[in-house]
């Protein structure tokens, strides 16, 4: 369903049949991009689309698996399960996806899409159908963020005749996830229910239990009108933990994937309803309208633990070593509930008019967006370490209303030429209410309840203007200019005490050139030059992002990002009429990301310039390769190579590492993968198998948030789907 405007895409989702390639009308719901040849030339910036049979053949464990695989992402691990994505889009900060809007099946996903946009909850890969990711100028027909990105996770629809479908997978460390949907279309009403349950007991340092339930609905109710409806349900529990490795942790080995704090707990459970009417009032317009809403709870225990020897209540438990300064951690008998529950809601009536200028076809969209966002927080002070209540510490209330309305215009200069501009507003009144916090009195800090109430808003007019040009039946030039947008934080803009301390939103001026070639038969390909000036970047001041004890405003000044990310997909099978399938495949990113203005951060005594750094996790290079044989007989092969760049872990860009592991440079890694499948000849039934890093390869995947975290070792799974 659609909770924002798409501009780039159809009225209606274009299903795609998975063995035959065709497409058909379905649910009335928006994609971003759409997935024919005749959409994709048309989009004026950066596009990918993975298909279901591309998913399926890399066997992915998690989605980090799948999305390290598109130009210009950086996908950072934090467990090793995925069940949290970190995605930095061309040198971004990949701190919980901060700067990419991420849809499911057109609805966002964030805890709440303004005033805390953090990927806590990330879609089950498991699930997904197909995803499309726009980098481009369209992204000024989404909101509230036009920084980075837009991925669209797509899930099954309804299909037209009765279908079963069960995918059953499982591996090492007690890995499993199994998969069944069935679907049928009696009448005019067509339907959808699927279930998944997934878990592990050893994914490196992880253990988790996920249950996912969904349900998808389409009323045709007219020749001209249909409605389609989504409902889902997804509940999780997992020891995901901050604490990571100190630096002597990683030298000595032994402890990769220890658990420092075993009673650490992460609970998330997401409940989520849409509905889209759409009516056709001639072949020219049409109106579409959907309606959305969403919960996300999130109470995350965790236990307390010290670097300093002398640290009161201490367990006796030390991992590390202590006679290093700051190389031990001393686990102590406490610990922390933070507790959150988030609430999303909103509607957004979307007119799209055809029509002649001058004799040229033209498209115009236009429409307006009213959501509400609330979330309560609460921190729970535990008096043992593995206490499953305790003293309340901290409570308030942070709430909004966003209003959004939009305007483009898509104009067929020539039968090659289309020339796209169009403009967004956002409008953010938020507010952050404080029930009970921590205040400083005569120089002391104490707990104490209050009603302390601060308001802001903030107002931003996003523009932004493209070009496709058919240069050939096969190429397609394309370019942009667009600005890009965030609000602030809405717990980084109004204090703890209480305090509107005038956070800027994040804007950036956003550039690309571009050349796109399809040729249908056997070769396909994407090149771009792209830029990100920021004339005030963010720096994430959260403890996510290892920066918890930062001071002062979170304004990062001037930034600029340039580079160069390709895409090359070859199927020499077709290209010399063989009747076996042999596909390569390469994608590369090049970026700069740097300081562009003087800006002094404290180190230790003195004041040092980060001027000319470069950004943390901000890798200059990463490459995805792959090469697939499938035989006419129904097996195939598929290996895959992802290497990353050495990046550094802080603005400073310190080479050596500190003893507690959080700051020092990460090395440049490189992963291979393997799979391969039999689908036997009734093509209902696929086997398959899948190794991950199969050089069992050892290495820093983050610094973040409070320790190194350790990349998932040598994995091997198997499973089974039937479909019938």
């Amino acid at each position: 369903m659609s909770f924002l405007v798409f501009g780039w895409s159809i009225a209606a989702v274009a299903q795609k049949g998975e063995d035959t390639g065709a497409f058909r009308q379905d649910m009335p719901q928006v994609l971003v991009v759409g997935y024919k040849d005749k959409l994709l030339s048309k989009v004026p910036g950066s596009v990918s689309v993975l298909r279901f049979k591309d998913i399926r053949q890399m066997a992915p464990v998690s989605g980090n698996d799948v999305m390290k695989r598109v130009p210009g992402l950086n996908v950072v691990d934090e467990e090793g399960a995925g069940l949290r994505i970190n995605i930095g889009v061309r040198g971004l900060d990949p701190d919980r996806s901060r700067n990419l809007l991420m849809l499911e099946d057109g609805v966002p996903v964030a805890l709440n899409p303004y005033g805390e946009p953090e990927m806590y909850f990330t879609p089950v890969i498991d699930k997904v159908r197909n995803i499309e990711v726009l980098k481009g100028s369209g992204q000024v027909m989404f909101g509230p963020q036009t920084i980075g990105g837009v991925v669209n996770l797509i899930t099954a629809d309804p299909p037209e005749k009765e279908k079963t479908e069960l995918r059953i997978k499982g591996g090492q460390g007690g890995f499993f996830s199994g998969y069944a949907s069935y679907g049928n279309t009696v009448g005019n009403v067509g339907f959808i229910v699927s279930v998944l349950r997934k878990q592990a007991d050893n994914i490196g340092p992880t253990w988790f239990r996920i249950n996912d339930v969904s349900a998808k609905v389409r009323v045709k109710l007219s020749e001209k009108g249909s409605v389609g409806m989504k409902l889902g349900f997804y509940d999780e529990i997992s020891n995901s933990t901050y604490v990571g490795l100190t630096q002597t942790m990683w030298d000595q080995g032994g402890t990769d994937y220890a658990r420092i704090a075993p009673h650490d707990r992460l609970p998330v459970r997401r409940y989520n309803f849409s509905v889209t009417h759409q009516y056709k009032f001639t072949e020219r317009a049409s109106l579409q309208t959907t309606a959305f809403a969403y919960t996300t709870t999130r109470n995350w225990q965790r236990q307390n633990f010290s670097s300093n020897p002398a640290a009161t209540n201490q367990t006796g438990e030390v991992w590390g070593d202590p006679s290093v300064p700051g190389g031990a951690l001393f686990m102590q008998n406490s610990n922390g509930h933070r507790n959150r529950q988030f609430e999303v809601a909103g509607v957004e009536p979307r007119l799209v008019v055809k029509g002649m200028i001058a004799g040229k076809e033209n498209k115009l969209q236009t429409g307006v967006r009213f959501l509400y966002e609330k979330a309560n927080e609460q921190f729970i002070v535990g008096k043992k370490a593995d206490a499953t209540a305790g003293d309340l510490r901290d409570n308030e209330v942070r709430s909004g209303n966003a209003l959004s309305a939009y305007l483009q215009d898509e104009l067929n200069l020539t039968e090659r030429l289309t020339i796209n501009a169009g403009v967004r507003m956002e409008h953010f009144d938020y507010a952050r209410r404080i029930l009970r916090g921590r205040f400083s009195v005569n120089g002391t800090t104490v707990v104490a309840d209050t009603n302390v109430v601060a308001k802001d808003k903030v107002f931003g007019i996003i523009p932004g203007a493209g070009f496709s040009y058919l240069l050939h039946d096969d190429i397609t030039i394309f370019g942009g200019v667009h600005k890009g947008f965030a609000p602030p934080r809405t717990k980084d803009a109004i204090t703890s005490t209480g305090m509107a301390i005038q956070l800027d939103e994040e804007s950036s001026w956003n550039y690309e050139l571009g050349m796109r070639y399809n040729n249908n038969e056997w070769v396909s390909g994407e090149l771009t030059f792209f830029a990100m000036s920021f004339g005030n970047q963010i720096i994430p001041v959260s403890q996510s992002s290892g920066n918890s004890n930062a001071t002062g405003l979170a304004n990062g000044g001037r930034t600029l990002h340039k580079g160069l990310e390709g895409a090359l997909q070859l199927d020499l099978g077709k290209a010399f009429g063989w009747e076996h399938s042999l596909t390569v495949g390469n994608n590369f990113t090049f970026v700069d990301s740097r300081y562009v203005e003087d800006r002094f951060i404290e180190s230790g005594s003195d004041k040092v310039n980060v001027r000319d750094n470069k950004l943390p996790y901000a890798p200059s290079f990463i490459w995805n390769g792959s090469i697939g044989f499938e035989a006419k007989k129904g097996w195939g092969l598929r290996m895959l190579g992802n290497y990353v760049t050495e990046q550094y872990s802080d603005e400073l860009n310190t080479e050596l590492p500190t003893a507690n592991g959080r700051i020092g440079k990460i090395d440049a890694r490189f992963l291979f993968d393997a799979s391969v499948w039999y689908q036997f000849p009734s093509r209902n039934i696929t086997l398959s198998v899948c190794a991950k890093n199969l050089g069992d390869n050892r290495y820093i995947a983050s610094r973040r948030p409070e320790g190194i975290k350790v990349g998932l070792p040598a994995f091997v799974t198997a499973g089974i789907d039937i479909v019938f």
